[in-house]
């Protein structure tokens, strides 16, 4: 079975963390004579399962080999959001120094390893919730820490104990592993699930990969005093949001000392001392090295099916895409069920919990919910953000859908202009010739916290003009999506309205 790195240090904070999601002196229950679900592993997914199918009133045995709260509370969303708020006091602090006149000492830097601290703190102040005991104590759950696989048709079996299931939830997840670059291993990089053990500072900080994790993670280092320098291979940053909102952050990263190196090549890996050096070629010119104290991956995950046993009860998985289901979430053993990262193509917490009410929908009850009906927003939490819901342009001409797309520049939005923080934008594409919102993407501060509003019209089958029946208050940035309403509604005011409105208007005189 693959070992899990360990979290570290073992300080306070952390000791509190392991005695919530992984009691060192846990005993294991009974088993019940059957369960009406048995959930293999304790990440959101799973979490979320067993805690609604338990509320319904099923029977739910909770299996989870390592740290409950999977990669979200441990490695994951908590930590790096502790890390990337750390960053922000930093930054905002230093544009007060420029700004307003705050009086910093010279060279004034954070203290990295208590910004670390202060995320383990956090970290541990939220994992009561994810807790064995809680699930034990107050939901009602069967909670058993162990590695399991299945034994039989209708069995699950952990550290020598036999869970007789009528239905089954695997809910492994995925993990971070290296990329095939020459030297890596020997050299020594971090992921998600080890650089959040840090303790001091790197001088020099690399980051290989520019997805929502590498850029996250480069923006917060360089604004706690490290050297950071990104090497990806595609054309711009996040890859998978508009050009023009990926050159938004990349100018950011530039305006802040990150160095970015678009279409890199990755040729070799090897210590330099305590250090790394990188060798690769960038995508407009030629062979360089540069070396860091510190190399963190920010690509590079693998499902979590390896000693499941899978093959025992039917099931269907590849090791690079996981488990296969279908709309319902359904595995190739119409008993088994799969949600989170080990099956689905939305690697985020809230997929993975809206998942979970599918498979708990589907799996106790009757088969009605599907996967495919779900609107998905997600966000990327650089300064400044962004968040995207929806068709992409791209996506919708490749579906052969005509779009309109209204533009709010962030410079238009009085509250952005106050803020200081003009830097983005409010884009709303809706089907051509009418308001039906098909997708949206926001570069803000807070585009997190704005795009929930435009999701919620989406799944409410409210149009764009819906917005301008919305008192949003004033000054707010989400008002940008007001004014994309406005857009959408001058639109409306054809020749032909024009006129009419026009003579109605004289007769008014």
């Amino acid at each position: 079975m693959l070992e899990n790195p360990p979290i570290l240090p073992l300080d306070a904070h952390n000791q509190a963390l392991l005695q919530n999601v992984h009691p060192p002196d846990w005993r294991n229950p009974e088993p019940a004579p059957r369960y009406n679900l048995v959930v293999i592993g304790g990440g959101t997914a799973g979490l979320i399962t067993a805690a609604i199918g338990a509320g319904l009133g099923a029977k739910v045995a909770l299996v989870e080999r390592h740290l409950l709260g999977g990669d979200c509370l441990n490695v994951g969303c908590v930590p790096s959001k502790g890390v990337i708020r750390a960053s922000r006091m930093v930054a905002e602090a230093r544009r007060a120094q420029k700004e307003i006149g705050l009086e910093l000492a010279p060279g004034a830097q954070a203290d990295f390893g208590a910004a670390m601290e202060r995320m383990r703190r956090v970290r541990a102040q939220i994992s009561h919730d994810d807790s064995a005991a809680r699930y034990r104590d107050e939901l009602g759950v069967d909670v058993f820490l162990g590695d399991a696989r299945f034994a039989s048709r209708d069995t699950v079996e952990v550290r020598g104990a036999v869970l007789r299931f009528k239905k089954a939830v695997i809910a492994t997840g995925a993990r971070a592993i290296a990329l095939p670059i020459e030297g890596i291993e020997s050299a020594g990089y971090l992921t998600n699930e080890t650089v959040f053990n840090l303790t001091e500072r790197p001088r020099r900080f690399g980051v290989i990969g520019a997805g929502p994790i590498g850029c996250e993670m480069a923006q917060a280092f360089r604004r706690l005093g490290s050297e950071v320098v990104v090497l990806h291979a595609d054309a711009h940053i996040l890859p998978r949001e508009d050009e023009d909102a990926a050159r938004i952050i990349e100018a950011r990263f530039a305006a802040e000392g990150i160095r970015v190196v678009n279409g890199a090549t990755i040729q070799r890996v090897e210590r330099d001392g305590d250090a790394r050096a990188i060798h690769f070629v960038p995508g407009s010119g030629r062979a360089e090295r540069v070396v860091v104290d510190q190399l963190l991956l920010g690509v590079g995950r693998a499902p979590n099916v390896e000693g499941l046993d899978l093959e025992t009860v039917g099931v269907r998985y590849d090791a690079r895409r996981g488990v296969y289901v279908n709309d319902y979430l359904q595995t190739s053993n119409p008993r088994i069920y799969a949600a989170g990262d080990i099956c689905m193509k939305w690697k985020f917490t809230h997929a993975a919990d809206a998942a979970a009410k599918i498979v708990v929908q589907n799996a106790l009850f009757l088969r009605t919910k599907k996967l495919s009906s779900l609107v998905m927003p997600w966000c990327t939490y650089t300064d400044p953000e962004v968040a995207h819901v929806g068709l992409y342009p791209h996506e919708a001409k490749a579906a052969g859908v005509e779009l309109d797309t209204y533009h709010v520049s962030l410079d238009q939005v009085n509250r952005a202009v106050t803020d200081g923080e003009e830097e983005g934008f409010v884009r709303v594409h809706t089907r051509k010739g009418t308001g039906e919102i098909l997708g949206a993407t926001i570069v803000a501060a807070h585009a997190g916290e704005m795009i929930s509003e435009v999701t919620l019209a989406i799944v409410a089958k409210q149009g764009l003009g819906r917005f301008l029946d919305v008192i949003h208050p004033y000054p707010t940035q989400a008002e940008g999506i007001k004014r994309a309403a406005g857009l959408y509604t001058r639109t409306r005011a054809t020749p032909t309205v024009k006129k009419w409105l026009a003579r109605w208007m004289a007769l008014r005189r």
